[in-house]
């Protein structure tokens, strides 16, 4: 891809309308049998970064970017481009069936979030065996 730059008079007032600290998170969800995987890029996050909250069929992942070092917050202005992601984000989503919050497991590694969502007992498919007389 290539970026051209040109010079834009109103370039600040610009910036501030496209300027927005809430971020939304993507996520990529699959289904096992018996629960659900979450994962999501969280580049630079450490566990106590993110707050996850589980409830009944519904999953909340909040979490914030914080800049880099105080160069990034003093030379804020002087960017042309800023694709670096920064500020907060929230992401809720809700599932199919209910989640067991008791056994859900979260954890990062190489700057991927993943999340276990076991299903509740109530939820997960039961076989019957089948009796004849």
């Amino acid at each position: 891809m290539t970026f051209y730059l040109h010079p834009y008079p109103y370039r600040r007032m610009a910036r501030r309308w496209v300027e927005n600290d809430q971020h939304s998170l993507g996520v990529n969800v699959r289904e096992e049998d018996e629960a659900y995987v979450f994962s999501a890029l969280v580049p630079g996050l450490k566990s106590e970064d993110l707050h996850i909250q589980v409830l009944d069929d519904v999953v909340r992942i909040e979490g914030e970017y914080k800049r880099s070092s105080p160069v990034d917050k003093a030379d804020e202005s002087n960017y042309l481009l800023q694709e670096l992601p920064h500020g907060s984000f929230t992401r809720t989503l809700r599932v199919p069936t209910p989640i067991d919050a008791d056994h859900v497991e979260a954890k990062i590694a190489e700057g991927v979030l993943t999340l276990r969502l076991p299903k509740a007992e109530s939820a997960r498919p039961k076989k019957i065996k089948v009796t004849s007389r």
